[in-house]
């Protein structure tokens, strides 16, 4: 049996992401650093902001398939007055935690001849984001796709994203009603996306799509922003 560890597993996309893999016959590792009632698999309580213990972390965990970096925040500040300690979060959980998990899990990977990494992007990569260091931490984790999946390729890991639009998710819930209608003013279908629509392609990217897909984001943004 196969094992993934998804973080940012206690809900919305994340916890999509643990179901659809767990419904598929795989081992389950859900990580968060507080969970509310469905927890899918191994429940594994971690603040992804103790960069130093995550090596320490994954060489416990065993072997590990598949990585999914779901995990993000991010608090809707005024640009001109985002707080130090929000800035040093949104850096430490989108960005350095992400980078710091593909480093310790990809050894193991290496030894057992290859893996799969999917990291949770988004369409705010793409454009100047009202919140700033959400938008600079999701468009530096797709660069971070890129390289990594160019120094990890010779060991058969392949390592890819997905950018999602606008998702029903409480991070989007939290959204000011007026950045909501902006988000879905160009999307196609008129609706958010489901969560379980972006676990089918992390699913795919993370278990099934062809070896020759790596170093790509998908875009699960229903023309939200057309590239």
């Amino acid at each position: 049996m196969k094992t993934v560890l998804v973080t940012g597993a206690g809900r919305g996309i994340g916890l999509a992401v643990a179901k659809k893999f767990s419904s598929m016959g795989w081992n389950v590792l859900s990580l968060d650093k507080e969970f509310q009632a469905t927890v899918i698999g191994e429940r594994i309580k971690f603040d992804l902001r103790s960069l130093d213990k995550i090596p320490e972390l994954i060489g416990r965990l065993g072997p590990i398939d598949t990585l999914v970096n779901n995990a993000a925040v991010l608090f809707c500040d005024a640009m001109d007055s985002i707080p130090q300690d929000h800035i040093q979060e949104i850096l430490e959980v989108n960005l350095l935690a992400p980078a710091r998990l593909i480093e310790s899990v990809s050894l193991g990977m290496r030894s057992r001849g290859g893996g799969r990494i999917v990291s949770v992007g988004s369409v705010s990569a793409f454009t100047g984001h009202p919140d700033l260091w959400y938008g600079a931490t999701k468009a530096a984790l797709l660069n971070l796709t890129k390289s990594y999946a160019s120094h990890l390729g010779r060991d058969n890991i392949f390592v890819n994203a997905v950018a999602p639009g606008p998702t029903l998710t409480t991070m989007y819930e939290q959204l000011p009603e007026s950045r909501k209608e902006s988000v879905m003013s160009n999307v196609h279908s008129g609706r958010p996306c489901l969560p379980e629509e972006v676990a089918e392609t992390i699913f795919w990217l993370g278990a099934e799509s062809p070896a020759y897909v790596s170093g790509t984001t998908v875009d699960v943004n229903g023309g939200s922003y057309p590239r």
